[in-house]
């Protein structure tokens, strides 16, 4: 699925740590995603929260898509900053799931809060018959 990600990738996002129900993905702010205010724009943010709330939601190898998604910005993101999103699944119950993803500056204050629905789809993400996980990425230290 990262391969097929050029959205992500054209955002710099990182893929750091990834499995059934969890990811953590970061972005360095860069000058082409500051706003008016000086402080990265929103959706960059969101961008952000919901590439981790799609890798999270789709790691347990069974198609993910959004059904609805809600995020509340806290504190701004600055130009420079790493941003951190972290994605946890609270809820899967047959084909629907709830998601949430805190983002965190480099100070580990919390950016935004994001709240993800996704719906299952047919269709597997991973490649090889049984494949039942992603490749092991560490999280971050």
């Amino acid at each position: 699925m990262w391969e097929e990600d050029r959205a992500s990738q054209g955002l710099g996002i990182s893929l750091d740590h990834v499995g059934p129900g969890a990811a953590v993905l970061s972005m360095r702010v860069r000058d082409d995603m500051v706003n008016g205010h000086g402080s990265c724009h929103g959706g960059f943010i969101f961008a952000l929260a919901d590439s981790a709330f799609a890798f999270a939601c789709n790691a347990h190898n069974q198609r993910a898509v959004a059904q609805h998604c809600a995020v509340t910005f806290l504190r701004p993101g600055r130009r420079g900053e790493v941003l951190t999103a972290r994605a946890v699944e609270r809820v899967r119950e047959g084909r629907s799931g709830i998601t949430d993803v805190t983002v965190t500056d480099a100070e580990g204050r919390v950016v935004a809060e994001f709240r993800g629905h996704s719906r299952t789809v047919p269709g597997t993400v991973l490649a090889g018959e049984g494949a039942a996980a992603l490749p092991d990425r560490s999280e971050p230290g």
